[in-house]
């Protein structure tokens, strides 16, 4: 399982460096992975301090840190 949550990781980190910025959904469309695995990975690389969670209006947004 830990093997499938660092793959989507990079999938998802891949997608926000192409994108710049999303939100749960647009990742969701973006990034083709279980839900689950997708909030799991995000965790992940909140982390390891690789990702800005912010908020914009009643969205939050997911971007990589720089």
């Amino acid at each position: 399982m830990i093997h499938s949550i660092g793959e989507t990781a990079g999938k998802v980190w891949k997608f926000l460096n192409e994108k710049g910025e999303a939100n749960l959904s647009q990742l969701k469309r973006g990034v083709k992975a279980d839900p689950n695995l997708i909030l799991q990975a995000i965790g992940w690389l909140a982390r390891e301090d690789k990702i800005i969670i912010g908020k914009k209006g009643r969205y939050i947004t997911y971007s990589l840190q720089r």
